[in-house]
């Protein structure tokens, strides 16, 4: 028996660890091209096979070139609700007479009064700050380049993923083929971990578990 709950609990934590779900658009890596066949020899100097223009910088341009996102992403919001609510009410009745006798000073009077207030308040904020080579996937008809790709972290207790994605205009890459997230359309970007869960934590799950089923 005992042998059988060690083999459970060891599946427990081996499922524990598994390769997160995705936001960014695929594929991460450039289509595999055509096999082109050889360039003809012409029998000089140019080649228009491997035409390359004399003055061309070397910026990203095609799919399988690659370049450097710099994650610098800042969001702040908050959200404020106010609400307030009063009603009062009253009613007066009077009775004259009751089965045909004459009843004096017979009067009713009744006031209700509700009052409701609410107030809300919510605050968020996140940095995201970081760097990652993505790799040309497709490149539109009106030039902007689809790039797309992750970055493995290997840590003792799991792996780190940074992934994006997105839609890149040419002229915004600046040297060093770098451009800044906040530039970049469609973005996509995550930061997510397949680390195991903490010892102590399944074992507290399972503790609250048998407590759970015991009377007291």
């Amino acid at each position: 028996m005992s042998l059988l709950l060690c083999l459970a609990f060891s599946q427990l934590l081996n499922g524990c660890s598994i390769t997160p779900s995705t936001i960014v658009q695929k594929p991460e890596t450039p289509r595999v091209a055509m096999a082109r066949p050889d360039a003809r020899t012409e029998g000089a100097i140019f080649n228009s096979a491997a035409f390359r223009p004399l003055f061309e910088d070397r910026r990203p341009r095609y799919v399988g070139d690659i370049l450097t996102v710099r994650i610098a992403e800042n969001t702040t919001a908050n959200k404020t609700s106010d609400n307030e609510q009063t009603k009062d009410g009253s009613t007066a009745a009077s009775v004259t007479g009751l089965f045909g006798h004459n009843v004096p000073k017979a009067a009713f009077n009744a006031s209700s009064a509700l009052s409701f207030k609410d107030k809300a308040a919510a605050d968020a904020s996140n940095n995201f700050n970081g760097s990652v080579t993505a790799t040309v996937v497709d490149v539109l008809p009106n030039g902007y380049l689809v790039i797309s790709g992750e970055k493995q972290i290997g840590f003792d207790k799991g792996t780190e993923y940074v992934r994006f994605s997105g839609i890149v205009n040419p002229d915004l890459i600046t040297i060093g083929n770098e451009v800044v997230s906040t530039k970049v359309a469609d973005a996509r970007i995550e930061y997510r971990s397949n680390s195991k869960m903490d010892a102590a934590e399944v074992l507290s799950m399972f503790s609250r578990f048998f407590l759970s089923m015991i009377p007291l």
